[in-house]
C-alpha cells in the first residue's frame, strides 16, 4: 500500500514555560487580548504540572503556559510546537516516523485514532497525562 505523503496541518497550541503561570496569563490577557480557555481548564486545575490553556482567538490556536520548576516533566523536553490535523494526517504521520519522535500532533477525533491506529496496529500508547483526565474531558 503507498503511503499518504503528509501535509502538516494548523497550528493547535505553542508550549512556553513560565515562572508564574498566573502572572504570564494576566500579561497576555492585558498586553495581547488572551484569555483562558474554559474546554481545557482542567489541565490548569485537576492535572498536576499541566498547562494553563490561553487564546486570543476563541481557542483555535492556544498558548499552554506550563509553571515550569527544575524538576517539572516539561523542562527536558526539546519541542514547544503542537499541530492539529484530520485523523487521516495523523494515522500517516504516526506510521511514517521511527519510535521516539519529538512532533507533538493533535488529532481531536479520538475514536478513529483508536481504531484506525491504536487497534489496527496494536499499539500500546504513552500516556503523560492520566486517562481520567481525558475520560472527563470527553465527556
Amino acid at each position: 500500500m503507498a503511503q499518504t505523503k503528509f501535509k502538516m496541518g494548523r497550528l493547535d497550541h505553542v508550549h512556553i514555560r513560565v515562572p508564574d503561570r498566573a502572572l504570564a496569563a494576566q500579561w497576555y490577557s492585558e498586553n495581547l487580548g488572551f484569555e483562558a480557555v474554559e474546554k481545557y481548564a482542567f489541565w490548569a486545575t485537576e492535572v498536576e504540572g499541566g498547562p494553563l490553556q490561553i487564546s486570543a482567538d476563541g481557542g483555535k490556536t492556544m498558548l499552554a503556559l506550563f509553571e515550569a520548576s527544575s524538576g517539572h516533566p516539561m523542562v527536558p523536553q526539546t519541542t514547544g510546537i503542537a499541530f492539529s490535523v484530520d485523523a487521516d494526517s495523523f494515522v500517516s504521520f504516526a506510521r511514517s516516523l521511527p519510535n521516539g519522535n519529538n512532533f507533538e500532533l493533535n488529532c481531536y477525533d479520538y475514536d478513529r485514532i483508536r481504531q484506525d491506529l491504536i487497534q489496527a496496529d496494536g499499539i500500546d500508547p504513552v500516556r503523560y497525562w492520566p486517562l481520567s483526565q481525558f475520560e472527563r474531558y470527553k465527556k
